[in-house]
């Protein structure tokens, strides 16, 4: 540690700071240093009163739950309550957000979404560059084509066959009369021509043609098509916050230094495929002319957000004055807007937003009261950077309980900024169950899906972001597809989302990103939010309408049984991962086999649902035990193949870790899996 303007800074972030962020963008290390001391003395102490607030309010709704126990009989009475504690505000009167200098991918145009952890170079290349996808190839490798699979052995021609008479037909529905276009000819959908490719635009996305007769694809084709790419990923989001396990000064200098490379366009990534060495980096504007002769450009890649931790968690990397540690979404939001500086200011080789902002998710704020909170901080960052007011923009996440019930104060906390508003089943289904723990038993997991409350909050998130006026400024997101192999399934499914009025959804892979994209010619999204900008949002009392199961609901040792093992699956398998290698984000088997995109949101709703449920008796803590231990095995059995996997132990800090987040689930705070995951993965590169 290397002493900062009275703050212990670990060495390695220090020398990131002074010798890579701060060059370039006008500010010397003693003013930088000295800026940051004074943001934490001014907020430190405004951060840990809000979440002290939360701790109160956790109280109180114990002790009215436990005191009326079951499902809420009387909402009014209810709502009172609320409102009387503080966790209900008023509502704000009418208003439409202000925010301004947005990037034409996030104001106005719908496509997919992509969300992607920090700490893997590769995978972050990857899913800057899901701009642009090959439709042919999504078809070709997964099960969303209806035809037998490819044979191995290079090449297959029917396969192929197949995958163009799709693609044909896509082309068909979406832009009739495209052939003409190819023979030379005008169209009304034609945007643009170079050599090898038509460019067409529909929905505000592109369809690109590529024209190659000598290609092996297209020498079998009439017209010379070689493939259809399409305008995929128009946003993605690098991760620092639950996709990544950042635990320590080494892991966050990895995040920031991913985050500055690809703000200066310049990361790249190095590995080992077909035994031969191959390097991928970020990829080029595409350029094109139009009909009229004129030249223009199109992104490359998808505009990127940075997801910073939300207000909970601490930091070792660099400690106060007092010897405590710093919280890290303080240090975040200024190290985070210090890196895409360097984008504003033109001091690398690429763009990422032409609109000159700088796009930050803050996930995991509680209230207009946090929302507000970090609305001042992204203010005095602004200042310390010498930014105008509002080049920060916030996308908000509206995953906890007293944001949904709020959200429209919550929205107008942050009008002059706010860029996207989201949801997620995972974390608020988790905050559902940890906010109402003392009310009884929760429903099913799989039945939390189907119920009315969660209904309200989709509904209710789309129309208030419509009636604050984000149309045409901010996006509105859905969550994420987490099955990357079931494709047939996505495409069946995942169109509710532009249909529901949302102009982006979360998406597991580029493959699927390409796939969704096609949605968003099905589906004129913007049409739709004209529809529903006038459409009442559903009463607030739908979405208060705790998920407990009424009184006298008895579950068979069967349903108990499977509803153990299918939460304890969910959790070893996330959790020995996060804590032995570091990994915050994978495909994880669940217990059919079947591979999700698990992160600390699935982990959140499986720990908070199984200590409900030995709270509530349930089950028994032997009944968990021994769910835990046969899926250990499971577990196990499913990583055989992995040489860096350590099998399941109870001595082991993996399965001390997960069986924490069960029996000790009741008293983390809102329910989060930090605290404990961070405790155990640091003891785990202390002992390394």
């Amino acid at each position: 540690m290397v002493e900062r303007s009275g703050l212990q800074v670990f060495d390695q972030l220090a020398e990131f700071v002074e010798q890579k962020a701060l060059p370039g963008t006008g500010l010397d290390p003693e003013t930088f240093w000295n800026g940051l001391a004074e943001i934490l003395e001014k907020f430190v102490p405004e951060n840990q009163a809000l979440l002290a607030k939360r701790d109160e309010l956790q109280r109180q709704l114990d002790e009215w739950h436990t005191a009326h126990p079951g499902p809420v009989t009387d909402m009014a009475a209810y709502r009172d309550f609320l409102a009387e504690i503080g966790y209900l505000l008023p509502e704000p009167a009418p208003f439409s957000i202000s925010t301004a200098n947005v990037d034409p991918e996030i104001a106005t145009m719908a496509g997919p979404q992509l969300v992607v952890p920090a700490l893997n170079e590769r995978f972050v290349l990857n899913a800057a560059n899901a701009r642009w996808g090959s439709l042919y190839d999504a078809f070709y490798g997964t099960d969303a084509l209806d035809a037998p699979a490819a044979r191995p052995g290079g090449y297959d021609k029917a396969r192929g066959a197949a995958v163009i008479a799709r693609v044909r037909a896509f082309l068909d529905a979406t832009i009739p009369g495209w052939e003409r276009a190819i023979s030379g000819d005008e169209h009304p959908a034609l945007a643009g021509r170079k050599d090898g490719g038509v460019l067409f635009r529909h929905n505000g996305l592109h369809i690109e043609i590529v024209i190659d007769p000598q290609s092996p694809v297209g020498r079998t084709d009439p017209l010379g098509i070689a493939d259809v790419i399409l305008e995929s990923a128009l946003t993605t989001i690098v991760d620092l916050e639950d996709s990544v396990a950042v635990v320590d000064g080494e892991d966050l200098v990895h995040g920031y230094s991913n985050w500055l490379g690809l703000m200066r366009g310049e990361l790249t990534a190095t590995f080992e495929k077909a035994g031969q060495t191959r390097e991928r980096k970020l990829a080029e504007d595409r350029h094109w002319t139009a009909p009229d002769g004129t030249g223009f450009t199109l992104p490359g890649r998808s505009v990127l957000f940075v997801r910073n931790v939300g207000h909970l968690m601490t930091t070792p990397a660099v400690r106060l004055p007092d010897d405590k540690e710093a919280p890290l979404g303080l240090l975040d939001a200024v190290l985070t807007s210090l890196c895409a500086v360097h984008d504003l200011k033109q001091l690398g080789r690429l763009r990422n937003s032409r609109a000159g902002s700088i796009y930050i998710v803050k996930p995991k704020q509680h209230g207009p009261e946090e929302v507000a909170f970090s609305n001042r901080l992204f203010d005095a960052v602004e200042d310390l950077l010498s930014l105008e007011r509002n080049t920060i923009k916030m996308g908000l996440m509206d995953e906890e309980r007293r944001t949904s019930a709020n959200l429209a104060a919550c929205i107008a906390a942050a009008r002059g900024r706010v860029v996207f508003i989201n949801t997620g089943f995972l974390d608020r289904t988790g905050d559902e169950m940890h906010t109402a723990m003392q009310a009884g038993p929760m429903i099913r997991k799989a039945a939390m899906k189907g119920s009315d409350w969660l209904q309200a909050y989709e509904d209710r998130n789309v129309r208030i972001g419509l009636a604050c006026g984000l149309s045409g400024k901010a996006q509105i997101g859905k969550g994420m597809w987490a099955a990357p192999d079931m494709m047939a399934a996505m495409l069946e499914q995942k169109i509710a989302h532009p249909r529901s009025g949302a102009n982006t959804a979360w998406v597991p892979s580029p493959t699927a990103a390409t796939l969704h994209a096609m949605h968003y010619h099905d589906v004129d999204v913007f049409e739709i939010q004209k529809r529903l900008a006038d459409e009442a949002a559903p009463d607030l009392s739908r979405l208060l309408t705790i998920p407990v199961a009424e009184p006298g609901r008895n579950w068979s040792d069967e349903e108990v049984r499977e509803e153990l093992e299918n939460n304890c699956q969910g959790i070893l398998g996330y959790v020995v991962r996060w804590i032995d290698q570091g990994i915050g984000c994978s495909k994880v088997p669940d217990i059919h086999d079947v591979g999700q995109m698990e992160d600390r949101a699935t982990l959140r709703i499986s720990s908070q649902h199984i200590a409900n449920w030995l709270h509530h008796g349930v089950c028994t803590r032997e009944q968990v035990e021994d769910a835990f231990a046969r899926m250990a095995a499971k577990v196990d059995a499913q990583n055989a193949g992995d040489p860096s996997y350590r099998k399941l132990s109870p001595d082991g800090p993996a399965w001390q870790a997960a069986h924490a987040l069960i029996f000790e689930g009741i008293s983390q705070p809102s329910g989060y899996t930090e605290p404990l995951l961070h405790a155990f993965r640091l003891k785990v590169k202390a002992q390394a």
